[in-house]
């Protein structure tokens, strides 16, 4: 049985067939990430992984932009939130606060199924943090993306950083990073931040959508464990990662997945996987 969707104020979900699409869902304000959006999206990430009926996530923004980053009244207002009479005390709040911010991301690169981004708009800051944790992006012609925290004074602190090398040449991330330039879209695909550019908005969801149900259709147990290797992949050496590899498929090869693909590749029909 299908786990409800989670009731958000920030978050929009809806789960179509085996997809379940996570819209950030403040488009008057452009989508800016406030309090309750950081905290929303984790809440969303954690559903998705947890509900069987899902096998692939595209995550969006509603209105003309996907999202402009965090929200300047939630930036302004850090200082009141971690403020303490004792300065070290202060400071460990405020550790505290960043390290559940990063989290927040993380879910998404945490959640076992792929997570598609589909980028319209301005991708700018703290956003460029969240869709760095996605497995794929995709973008319509108008999209724009700047690792924008260097003009407001500040380091980016949760993800960028430490993502953005492993997706861009580590000489353009610099350049990113130090610069706050904008690049549009055809220079993001030309540097490998997103997979694909399509013409408008409407084609960029209706060809993610594709992609995720084409995902969908696969072993649901092969796909996540794609994922858990690639990813454990990415943070050890090439020997961990062989060694890791094995030990999964030990325990996870022989499965009714495969003896269903195998039926049906020899019966020349689709497969059909549970959940």
């Amino acid at each position: 049985m299908t786990q409800s969707a989670p009731q958000m104020t920030t978050i929009s979900v809806r789960l179509e067939g085996a997809v379940a699409e996570v819209s950030l869902n403040r488009p008057d304000r452009s989508n800016a990430m406030n309090e309750a959006m950081w905290q929303e999206l984790r809440t969303a990430m954690r559903w998705a992984d947890a509900t069987a009926e899902v096998r692939a996530v595209v995550l969006a923004g509603a209105g003309k932009n996907f999202c402009a980053g965090i929200d300047l009244a939630m930036l302004g207002g850090v200082a009141q939130a971690v403020a303490h009479a004792d300065p070290a005390r202060s400071r460990e709040k405020l550790r505290r606060l960043i390290l559940d911010l990063q989290d927040c991301l993380s879910s998404i690169e945490q959640c076992r199924k792929p997570v598609l981004a589909a980028i319209q708009g301005a991708c700018i800051g703290g956003a460029l943090d969240m869709v760095t944790c996605c497995d794929m992006r995709y973008a319509s012609a108008d999209a724009l993306f700047s690792v924008r925290e260097v003009d407001v004074g500040m380091a980016a602190d949760v993800g960028t950083l430490q993502r953005l090398p492993r997706i861009v040449p580590e000489g353009m991330a610099r350049e990113l990073a130090y610069t706050g330039r904008n690049i549009g879209a055809d220079e993001a695909v030309t540097i490998g931040l997103i997979n694909r550019v399509f013409a408008s908005p409407d084609e960029l969801v209706a060809g993610v959508m594709q992609i995720a149900q084409s995902i969908a259709a696969k072993s649901p147990l092969a796909i996540r464990g794609t994922k858990e290797i690639l990813n454990y992949g990415r943070d050890h050496s090439l020997a961990d990662g062989l060694n890791y590899i094995a030990t999964w498929n030990a325990a996870m090869l022989m499965s009714a997945d495969l003896n269903e693909a195998m039926a049906a590749a020899k019966e020349r029909r689709p497969p059909k996987f549970a959940d």
